[in-house]
């Protein structure tokens, strides 16, 4: 074991040597074959981060080519590739594993006062998958021939690509793999590894919206990964599955992608709504407004998420009776949303609210993801559907829910976590400035694209009428502040974690169990495990009520 020791005199995880196979003198080794969930959790952190700031990077090119009419800088070809790649890393590499691998990995053992997840072999796994994953990517796309076919990998024009799809959909594949093991720990960690005393309604509301969305890995992922299996045999072994030359369904494959990725937007959000919970709590110093309701609406949005998938298929030729009942079910699907949007309000409603830069994050969050529920209610309704089906409409509501949700979220996760995950803080005036960098850079770049794609202008394009000029040199405007500030925000994250002052065990006054453990906690979390006869957000006078010793 190192002989350093965290501020407090105990050893931390940060510090710690401890691995599967014992000992390491290669540093990389030892936190490559460590079992610690907190290492696992920094090291998804690492790469996430790093695959987020190259899909922002390619993201930039897609606006210099469509700053104006004609080819700019790239071949149609080379545009259908990079706005591909740039999905296929913004979906798989970031936002889909980017709360729940970060986050989940590093808080839900801590939360629940537990030493680690149930299966910590396993936890190590699903990084290795997620590495192998992401490299097998990366192999495709420097063989120069990276799929042209966008994210989704409709069919039949990846039945029929020339490109390396095969090897990028057995990338897709592994990543899902990685996403239904990661679920499986977190269920059984949550149902097995609870503190003494602590029931299922004294758990954390991140806790919930991590559980909540586990089920989702665990149930929905499995569909996609048999989908792209097909694809590949049906491009290997030339089977009718979806290729209707072959005798095969197109609509077949939509029905199947989006039964397992609209899901998997709940995936991707229901932690993250977590994170609004914990944040809005500390910073208003207040109790919790509706906890039970907040909770059972996490499950309500996982279960009737389920039942939404063909409203991505209004345009596509399903019958009229199946149009309305996806219609009604994505409008429904709001109600247990909008409970907890109202609960998170009343909560804030005459609070003395601290403005520091994650609760800035969280009111970003509060406009941003209600521009994207509400045009989210309006492609709901079938005559708009018809209207901006395939537009830029949907593109900007799709950034706003990603990014104005969840990628906010994130940002917002990772700055009020920051001193337990590292024992420093950063520059909290700098962390500012790049929120307002971000958010001023999101409404720039999207909101044009929502008036463009209401008058028509189609997604996917390479080249559009000079009607939809301005609208594109808006949103390039916007691109070209809003990723300056991600490098703003991450850059000084980084030198926080290298030279930042010393963190507090609990700088924001929270009241969940982590912020009673040292900052970076021990190797084993707590040195003595809690017993819990107390409720998650309990504040009196704007102070947490709950005094408790675990380091």
């Amino acid at each position: 074991m190192s002989n350093h020791a965290s501020s407090n005199g105990t050893t931390s995880f940060l510090d710690e040597t401890h691995t599967v196979f014992g000992h390491h003198k290669n540093v990389l080794l030892q936190w490559l074959f460590s079992i610690d969930h907190k290492r696992i959790s920094i090291m998804y952190l690492i790469g996430v981060v790093v695959f987020f700031l190259v899909a922002a990077l390619l993201g930039v090119l897609i606006r210099l080519e469509l700053f104006a009419p004609g080819g700019q800088i790239l071949t149609p070809d080379q545009y259908n590739r990079l706005f591909t790649l740039h999905g296929v890393i913004m979906t798989f590499l970031f936002v889909i594993p980017a709360i729940p691998a970060v986050l989940g990995n590093f808080l839900l053992p801590l939360q629940l006062g537990a030493r680690d997840v149930s299966f910590p072999r396993l936890n190590l796994l699903t990084f290795w998958l997620y590495l192998a994953g992401a490299v097998l990517a990366l192999i495709t796309l420097f063989s120069g021939n990276f799929p042209d076919t966008g994210w989704t990998f409709y069919a039949p024009y990846s039945t029929q690509s020339a490109s390396a799809l095969a090897m990028a959909l057995t990338a897709a594949f592994i990543l899902g793999v990685s996403s239904i093991l990661s679920g499986i720990n977190f269920i059984t960690t949550i149902h097995r590894l609870r503190a003494p005393g602590m029931t299922f309604f004294k758990m954390p509301l991140f806790v919930w919206g991590v559980y909540a969305a586990s089920w989702v890995q665990v149930l929905a992922t499995p569909i996609i990964g048999l989908t792209l299996l097909l694809v590949i045999a049906e491009n290997v072994f030339q089977i009718g599955i979806f290729d209707p030359s072959l005798g095969g369904d197109p609509i077949l494959y939509q029905h199947l992608f989006w039964i397992y990725a609209h899901p998997a937007v709940y995936l991707m959000v229901l932690p993250a709504f977590g994170v609004i919970s914990e944040i809005v709590v500390t910073f208003s110093r207040r109790t919790i407004f509706g906890y039970k309701a907040i909770a059972i609406s996490s499950l309500s949005i996982a279960f009737i998420g389920y039942f939404v998938w063909a409203h991505h298929l209004f345009t596509a030729g399903i019958s009229d009776w199946a149009r309305i009942l996806f219609s009604f079910l994505t409008l429904f699907v709001a109600v247990p949303t909008g409970i907890k949007f109202y609960n998170w309000v009343a909560t804030m409603y005459k609070a003395s609210i601290v403005f520091a830069s994650p609760m800035l994050w969280i009111l970003g969050v509060i406009f941003s993801f209600t521009i994207a529920g509400l045009t989210g209610v309006s492609l709901a309704l079938l005559n708009v559907d018809i209207q901006t089906h395939d537009t830029y409409y949907v593109v900007a509501h799709f950034h706003f829910t990603m990014l104005g949700g969840v990628g906010f979220l994130f940002f917002a996760a990772v700055h009020y976590w920051f001193p337990k995950m590292t024992g420093r803080m950063y520059n909290e005036s700098v962390a500012k400035v790049s929120f307002w960098m971000i958010f001023i850079g999101l409404y720039l770049l999207w909101v044009p694209m929502f008036i463009a794609g209401y008058m028509g202008m189609p997604r996917r394009y390479f080249d559009y009428l000079p009607e939809y000029e301005i609208y594109h040199q808006i949103a390039s405007l916007g691109s070209w502040i809003i990723v300056p500030g991600f490098f703003v925000m991450f850059g000084n994250l980084f030198k926080g974690a290298l030279s930042g002052e010393k963190a507090a065990d609990n700088p924001w006054n929270a009241s969940t169990l982590e912020w009673y453990t040292s900052s970076p906690p021990p190797l084993a979390n707590f040195n003595k495990l809690p017993y819990v006869d107390f409720e998650p957000y309990d504040y009196k006078e704007g102070k947490p009520v709950v005094k408790l010793d675990l380091s």
